[in-house]
């Protein structure tokens, strides 16, 4: 049984302007999420600053994030890492803090050979009992997972049930459909191709899109899964110039920008990363407006 089917928020960490965590705006949005339908939390992903976050932190934050979500709906852990020993570490770490699932990107900077991904995924899945989805993201990783190496992952490793593909490639992601026969829980990486995944047998998306619009993106997933297939299109294509705009410069930049100009206290954005570009912003405001969003 899949961790969960419909539309996984990939949140946002918001921050105080010293930059620590602002928890008690991350409980806020958290519950923003689930009254709108969010069918799962995904915290300390990439659109939650993970990469500059301690591990202390990171910890930190994903318990938090159990805790206050108290079981209303599934919550995800990002705890990749390019250290396999890291990666280990922070599994374990929000497997003893509450985690319904881990989502493990794959290494990046040192990369790795295709035996080197089923060393590494193996290695973690080993150290954990609950769900692993691997994430594909190799615009960001410069690794891409084989629809081979996935299949045999998923095949050969008991916990390790799905896999976040935002290769942007349907035909790397039909050949592993085709590989598993279907027996794998594929989640969109990218929110512009949601319903192309769908189709595919995907169960759902993990979204950036989600942050700012949480029952939209459940809603696109929902009338799929009821069979309403234009409906599910139509609503793919209406939030298509949004979701341009949220990805006009380097996420999550433009996604907190977004949700400060709801009235969120997401706060500002840790180096390397940095403000929006004053044009970018006013674009993002009026895709955002012409969605139906309201701005304070």
């Amino acid at each position: 049984m899949a961790i969960f089917k419909g539309a996984g928020v990939a949140i946002a960490t918001p921050f105080n302007e010293d930059e620590s965590i602002n928890y008690e705006e991350l409980g806020r949005l958290i519950d923003f999420q689930i009254d709108n339908g969010t069918d799962s939390i995904i915290i300390c992903g990439t659109t939650g600053e993970s990469a500059t976050m301690t591990e202390a932190e990171h910890s930190e934050c994903v318990k938090f994030t159990c805790d206050y979500v108290n079981k209303r709906v599934p919550v995800i852990a990002g705890t990749g890492s390019n250290c396999t020993r890291t990666a280990v570490e922070l599994s374990r770490e929000a497997e003893k803090d509450g985690a319904d699932g881990v989502l493990l990107v794959t290494p990046y900077y040192n990369k790795a050979t295709q035996n080197g991904l089923v060393k590494h995924y193996s290695t973690i899945a080993s150290a954990i009992d609950i769900p692993i989805i691997m994430y594909n993201v190799p615009s960001r990783t410069g690794c891409n997972i084989q629809p081979e190496t996935a299949a045999k992952l998923i095949k050969e490793v008991d916990n390790i049930v799905g896999i976040k593909e935002a290769s942007g490639n349907i035909s790397q992601v039909e050949k592993l459909m085709e590989l598993t026969q279907g027996d794998i829980d594929l989640y969109s990486g990218n929110d512009d191709q949601i319903v192309p995944i769908l189709a595919l047998g995907g169960k759902g998306v993990i979204s950036v899109l989600s942050n700012i619009a949480p029952r939209e993106t459940h809603e696109i997933c929902q009338a799929f899964f009821d069979g309403d297939v234009m409906r599910s299109a139509e609503l793919q294509h209406a939030a298509g110039p949004l979701v341009a705009q949220l990805f006009c410069e380097v996420n999550p930049i433009p996604v907190k920008k977004a949700l400060n100009l709801m009235g969120f206290a997401a706060g500002p954005l840790r180096l390397p990363l940095t403000e929006m570009e004053e044009a970018h912003a006013a674009n993002l405001a009026k895709a955002m407006r012409d969605y139906g969003i309201a701005l304070k």
